[in-house]
């Protein structure tokens, strides 16, 4: 069995070459790419990209729960919640008092103490899942209690539980390992500063942790799923001016990031086979624009004979950038976009008769493109956006090389469709999208994708990455419809409703996978404190 951090060593050699925070960008326009903070974003993605609310700043220096509601906001909130006569009103966590708190017995120990509570209805039809095609209501909830203790700004330790249940469901449907997890550690690590090395500031976490990186096409703690996803290892976090970088080495723990050690009713463990290392780098010297550079290797020993694994080195690039449109001093719209590519190569089994069978080279990639303009001028302010994705696919299954790209463990319910019928791979995917938010509070949003197969010779492969027969049955997969209506009554409550619908096409009717037309509606509030 190998060891988590077996390429730790090589990954400190090369450290300063880029900047992602403790778990990825911890700045720029998108809530949901913000790096992960304590209590992690306990609310779905509302729209095609990743949308998660929730704080940015780092574990290590937790954001105080009161914060002014109204955008026009800039002071924030006073000792007696006023909000200093900035703001109309003041969203206070109940357990407020228990933030960044110093200890009784030293100021240099501080302590918070916070959780997330969710709840979400769900009625789906007829997806691409295990024990489809079939319809069924259930019911999801989530408790996430954390606490955090920090000396000084130099060791932090942070322990945060989780117990996921699901209950509800019509046969054959049942609750997968992304639905349940009773009474776990979700997170718990230690966090020293190790003080200025090569011109930056250092630190090194080890325990079990996130992974969450730029557009989370790749990398992602899936707060979509009832149970996160969680990983176990090795991360050294270095920042300089414009820059930072993280290089990590894990291994897999919970049902959502494929580990072996998953135990719904019992602690989870460590699966050594199973590991991601990785250099993540993000630049943001522009002002405006982003740039993340990295390396991924994703090493799984117990390769499946029908997912698409194996030992996989992927190499790529990703510019987020907006351009202000102003007449005089005033901002009438914004351009901005969000260009991602990558190469993937190395081994694997794939469609071998057992694990350890033939091993196959691999050269696989993707591209996605987000292209949007927002009218900050008028009402609402509509925002239209153009969706472009491709997923590499196998032209011939015979050659030797396998060319379908492995998406390792990624947001997919942001990116292909809310409905959550594919995984990234031999995809297609093209779209528009809009947005509006009539009142402060309350923002509505409606997408479109045309999805199609990118290599007719290779297969459909559904979310969790299982591939379903369709050879030589057309490139059309569906068309998919997406709403979503979200209100954020303060920082700590937010309730939110979405109904999607998805008509398959032919690469689907015309072969073994046919079904009845999809359709999903889900009812969601999120309570944080």
């Amino acid at each position: 069995m190998k060891q988590p951090g077996s390429l730790f060593a090589l990954l400190l050699l090369v450290l300063p070459v880029s900047e992602a925070s403790a778990q990825g960008y911890t700045g720029g326009r998108y809530p949901g790419l913000t790096g992960v903070s304590a209590p992690e974003s306990m609310t779905a993605p509302l729209t095609f990209r990743p949308a998660v609310p929730g704080p940015s700043a780092s574990l290590y220096q937790p954001v105080s729960a009161a914060a002014c509601v109204d955008s026009g906001c800039v002071s924030g909130c006073t000792e007696d919640g006023t909000c200093g006569g900035q703001c109309s009103e003041c969203a206070v966590s109940v357990l407020d008092g228990l933030k960044n708190r110093p200890a009784s017995f030293s100021d240099d120990v501080t302590y918070s103490v916070g959780g997330g509570i969710r709840y979400r209805f769900m009625d789906e039809r007829n997806r691409l899942r295990p024990g489809g095609p079939a319809s069924s209501t259930y019911d999801l909830w989530r408790l996430t209690p954390h606490v955090s203790v920090t000396w000084d700004n130099l060791i932090t330790g942070y322990v945060e539980a989780i117990d996921a249940s699901a209950f509800g469901y019509d046969a054959p449907l049942f609750p997968l390992g992304i639905d349940v997890n009773r009474g776990d550690l979700l997170r718990y690590y230690g966090e020293i500063n190790l003080g200025d090395v090569a011109g930056g500031s250092l630190r090194y976490r080890y325990g079990r942790q996130f992974l969450k990186y730029g557009s989370q096409h790749l990398l992602s703690p899936l707060g979509w799923s009832n149970t996160f996803r969680n990983f176990e290892g090795h991360k050294l976090i270095w920042k300089s001016g414009d820059w930072t970088v993280d290089a990590f080495s894990m291994a897999s723990v919970n049902n959502a990031a494929g580990g072996a050690g998953y135990a719904p009713s019992a602690f989870d463990t460590v699966d050594s086979d199973r590991q991601v290392h990785g250099i993540y780098g993000t630049w943001t010297g522009s002002g405006s624009d982003i740039v993340d550079i990295y390396w991924i290797w994703s090493d799984v020993a117990g390769q499946a004979a029908n997912r698409q694994d194996g030992s996989r080195h992927t190499i790529g690039m990703r510019v987020d950038g907006k351009w202000p449109i102003r007449e005089c001093s005033r901002v009438v719209g914004t351009w901005a976009w969000d260009v991602e590519g990558a190469i993937q190569f190395g081994k694997d089994d794939f469609t071998a008769v057992a694990p350890g069978g033939l091993a196959q080279d691999v050269l696989a990639g993707f591209f996605s493109g987000i292209f949007s303009y927002t009218y900050n001028d008028r009402a609402w302010t509509p925002k239209l956006s153009g969706i472009a994705y491709w997923g590499s696919g196998d032209t011939n299954p015979n050659d030797g090389t396998i060319n379908t790209v492995y998406t390792l463990y990624p947001l997919g319910h942001a990116w292909w469709g809310l409905i959550d019928n594919f995984s990234g791979q031999n995809l297609l995917d093209f779209g528009v999208s809009g947005s509006v938010s009539p009142h402060e509070k309350l923002s509505l949003s409606a997408t479109f994708h045309w999805f199609g197969r990118a290599t007719e010779s290779d297969a459909v492969y559904n979310i969790a990455g299982a591939p379903f027969s369709v050879a030589n049955r057309g490139r059309h997969i569906g068309n998919e419809l997406d709403l979503v209506a979200t209100w954020k009554h303060s920082e700590s409550l937010s309730l939110q409703f979405g109904y999607f619908w998805f008509w398959y096409g032919q690469a689907i009717n015309a072969g073994p996978a046919a079904r009845p037309d999809a359709s999903q509606l889900y009812m969601m509030t999120t309570f944080t404190f």
